[in-house]
């Protein structure tokens, strides 16, 4: 029984997708798999599209996938992201990370094509669906009314061989690491730390988007923080951003997970983010939950981490016990053994 893995979503430089999809592709090689990706990595298997070339990706998965899902005598094909071959025959499991466009639609442009007909299909096909998390499982309930036995919650991790504590003292700038979509609300960020009473700086680390990056550089300058919000764009070298950060500050709206925070944890960070949705569920009780629709509460919360020691120990050491909860050893066995069951 041949295992087809479906990993065309893998970028050069990969985001939370791509680090799932990087990190749980060990585990399943005793699985023999054969491996469609942009390169291989060493597996047997052959090249895909580029991850980036999203429409030219589906119309390759309806088209050419299925035919090589028989040209190599697949049983079962694995998606680390919603998109498989449908009304074609083939056996699939996907994983749905998130439903945040359904959430702050509606959806335009590809993305109404994509969550009005193309989602549902797949998520009716295929036998089973593995989700990052139990916000995630219920999301696809309420929308789709998937039947719980079809859903598998495996939640995400870090690399914690990376991501550990450095022994440095924190540097004068909070954190925040990921994209500008809507949904994260970095405008609520900016305004809350234009309230502070502070000098330092804010450092938010993430590819630009031309969508809503150029906006949001207008708002600092509007607000007065211009000269001390750092725009760093894509950075390799997460772990030493973290380490030398005073905290990590999320005030997503929703998330489905929030791989972040589970980071800054383990670099021993201390967290300030949204008390609703994934990253509730994320850090548990190890982190300081705010609501993301009042910035002063976020800046407050800010505040108090520059003022109160003891608070920032307590935070610290919290996330270290919480995040060692997580490794993509449990995460990468527990979908091995759901592929392997269903092969």
């Amino acid at each position: 029984m041949k295992l087809l893995l479906n990993f065309s979503c893998l970028r050069s430089q990969p985001t939370g997708l791509g680090v799932y999809a990087q990190q749980i592709l060990p585990y399943l090689h005793d699985l023999h798999p054969y491996l469609l990706a942009p390169e291989p990595q060493g597996f047997p298997g052959e090249s895909s599209p580029p991850a980036q070339a999203h429409l030219r990706r589906l119309w390759w998965t309806q088209t050419v996938l299925p035919q090589i899902y028989r040209r190599v005598g697949a049983a079962l094909l694995f998606s680390p992201v919603p998109e498989a071959p449908i009304g074609t025959g083939c056996r699939f499991v996907v994983t749905v990370h998130d439903l945040i466009p359904l959430r702050f639609g509606p959806p335009t442009g590809k993305l109404a094509a994509y969550f009005r007909y193309f989602l549902p299909l797949v998520l009716r096909e295929a036998i089973a669906i593995l989700c990052n998390s139990h916000t995630t499982a219920t999301e696809l309930q309420h929308h789709f009314a998937v039947p719980t036995t079809k859903l598998q919650v495996i939640p995400l991790a870090c690399d914690r061989d990376r991501f550990q504590p450095s022994g440095v003292s924190p540097e004068p700038y909070f954190l925040y690491v990921g994209r500008p979509d809507r949904h994260k609300n970095l405008a609520g960020l900016l305004q809350s730390f234009a309230l502070l009473a502070w000098e330092g700086e804010l450092w938010i680390a993430g590819a630009a988007d031309p969508r809503y990056t150029p906006k949001l550089q207008q708002l600092a300058q509007y607000l007065g923080i211009g000269s001390r919000v750092r725009w760093l764009q894509y950075v390799p070298d997460l772990p030493r951003l973290y380490q030398r950060a005073i905290a990590l500050v999320m005030p997503s709206l929703w998330e489905g997970f929030g791989l972040p925070a589970l980071e800054a944890m383990a670099c021993g960070t201390p967290v300030i983010c949204s008390g609703n949705a994934g990253l509730a569920e994320t850090t548990g009780p190890a982190a300081l939950h705010i609501d993301p629709h009042q910035p002063a509460a976020i800046a407050q919360a800010m505040q108090a981490l520059l003022e109160n020691n003891s608070l920032r120990d307590r935070l610290r050491q919290a996330g270290l016990n919480r995040s060692a909860q997580f490794s993509w050893a449990q995460t990468g066995r527990a979908t091995a053994q759901v592929l392997a069951s269903l092969l």
